[in-house]
């Protein structure tokens, strides 16, 4: 019996020690490999080696990869679909760091320590890497890429009930395999490459660059409307083609001089800046500026992708000396700039009753078993406006679509919700200068039960007809979208 006990003590205490090396290992010889910032290219050095969990689309496509190289000792950084997912996955470089996901979601895709769980995994290796899975539709991702075409733009596409970034696309965009080329000649050449490129090829025009959002911005101003003084929805302007800014000799013009006016329900779908400059006027700064604060402007969205860049509205008090810049602000003018995550944003608060969820590209992360290592559980990023106006304002896009200036995006047997936007590049209202306007549209389907919500942006660009409107650079792409998410005979993909 002593020999037995004996036996059990000497099996424990070997067992503990074990323990103990082990932890050890984890908490003290690992821990400073895992404290390398991804950017830190001396770190970069001892990883870029390694093998690395792939990132992979929510149906399947590989979108990033490590390969082993002849020898099995070391392994190389792929990107089978090229450029198709550069903007997303990001680079692996071992000059110039890491970006996209290859930096947000690090932790999971290089080799890591983990605490194990059973004897096997205690007497066996303690690194892992995990598969990323993203919300990323392939599908949809290739059909943005075909719509857009030569067209510099970025588009976007996320399901409003739960954030979900279905297809996130900025043209021209890069390759991000040369960037993780063993050669470093490679890699310095294609980076050299690329920051000269006059398409800015680096840049995600998607999350990263602020645009004067134009007339979807008016999406905002009716929001504002019916949350702050609804009255304002039934006065009855008359139809004209300019009106005289307050407090200067100037004035401000409607799209090519067009006469419109008319309530609420009748300027929102023709998208009538003259009504919709008194309307601001009348609002006020501060139910304006509460308004646009509501819905996420000034601060950056919380997506889970570097770089994303804030929207701007200016506090009310700006407005105390300048009227003109509120009249020009509420047509999403003048001071306001917006990111194309930020206006599909405001198309998902409208689209998803009032409740804007959080922007997010990662699904979930399985470990080399698939189990879940962790899950992205879908949550409120702000509650923007009420049911009540969210509907109201729903109404009135599907108008826009019905006989508006977004009646080129109908599809049969589906109702559409939608809000174009020609943003002019100064304070005058038209200019000679051909593709002198950036193109926006925001539009989400099916509009009485929305899963999907479009946002595209086509900034001015040499190329484009003389001040071209919303809907007819940015109207095809959208279409394109809606038609590839619904399962509609006619998307590209």
């Amino acid at each position: 019996m002593r020999r037995r006990i004996g036996i059990v003590t000497l099996v424990l205490l070997l067992a503990f020690a074990l323990v103990f090396v082990q932890l050890n290992n984890l908490q003290v010889v690992q821990a400073s490999k895992l404290a390398d910032a991804p950017g830190n290219t001396a770190g970069m050095q001892r990883i870029f080696s390694e093998n690395r969990g792939p990132i992979l689309t929510a149906d399947g496509q590989v979108m990033a990869e490590s390969v082993p190289l002849p020898g099995g000792n070391s392994y190389q950084r792929t990107y089978p679909a090229g450029s198709l997912y550069g903007d997303i996955t990001g680079y692996f470089s071992l000059i110039y760091g890491l970006s996209g996901l290859e930096y947000e979601l690090n932790r999971y895709l290089v080799p890591h320590v983990v605490v194990p769980d059973s004897i096997s995994q205690l007497l066996g290796s303690s690194e892992q890497t995990d598969s990323v899975v993203t919300t990323i539709n392939s599908r949809l991702q290739r059909t943005a890429y075909q719509a857009l075409g030569s067209l510099k733009g970025a588009v976007i596409a996320l399901d409003p009930r739960t954030g979900a970034i279905l297809a996130l696309a900025s043209n021209p965009t890069y390759d991000p395999a040369p960037l993780a080329a063993q050669s470093t000649t490679t890699e310095i050449a294609a980076w050299k490459a690329d920051l000269a490129n006059p398409g800015d090829p680096l840049l995600d025009r998607a999350i990263s660059r602020a645009y004067p959002p134009g007339s979807t911005f008016k999406m905002v101003t009716t929001s504002a409307i019916f949350d702050h003084d609804p009255k304002l929805a039934l006065i009855n302007f008359p139809a004209v083609s300019q009106i005289p800014l307050p407090e200067t000799t100037h004035e401000l013009h409607n799209y090519a001089y067009e006469s419109c006016g008319g309530t609420l329900t009748q300027t929102l779908p023709v998208s009538c800046d003259t009504a919709f400059a008194q309307l601001g006027l009348k609002l006020g700064a501060t139910a304006l500026s509460e308004e646009a604060t509501a819905f996420g402007f000034n601060q950056v969205p919380p997506i889970d992708l570097p770089g994303a860049a804030a929207s701007t509205f200016p506090p009310a008090s700006f407005f105390k000396q300048n009227l003109p810049q509120l009249a020009f602000s509420a047509i999403g003018q003048g001071n306001v700039t917006a990111t194309l995550l930020q206006m599909a944003l405001v198309g998902a608060g409208i689209a998803n009753h009032g409740a804007i969820m959080t922007p997010h590209v990662l699904n979930r992360v399985l470990n080399p078993q698939d189990a879940v290592v962790t899950a992205y559980h879908p949550h409120v990023w702000r509650v923007a406006t009420s049911p009540s106006t969210a509907a109201q304002v729903t109404q009135l896009m599907i108008d826009v679509v019905r006989y508006g200036t977004a009646v080129g995006i109908q599809i049969p047997g589906v109702q559409i919700a939608a809000k174009t936007g020609t943003a002019q590049t100064t304070l005058t209202s038209h200019s000679s200068v051909l593709g002198a306007s950036d193109n926006w549209m925001v539009a989400f389907a099916p509009a009485e039960n929305p899963r999907v919500v479009v946002a595209v942006v086509v900034p001015k660009q040499p190329g484009l007809s003389a001040n071209p409107t919303g809907a007819q650079y940015a109207g095809p792409v959208v279409k394109a979208m809606l038609e590839a998410a619904l399962g509609i005979t006619g998307g590209q993909g």
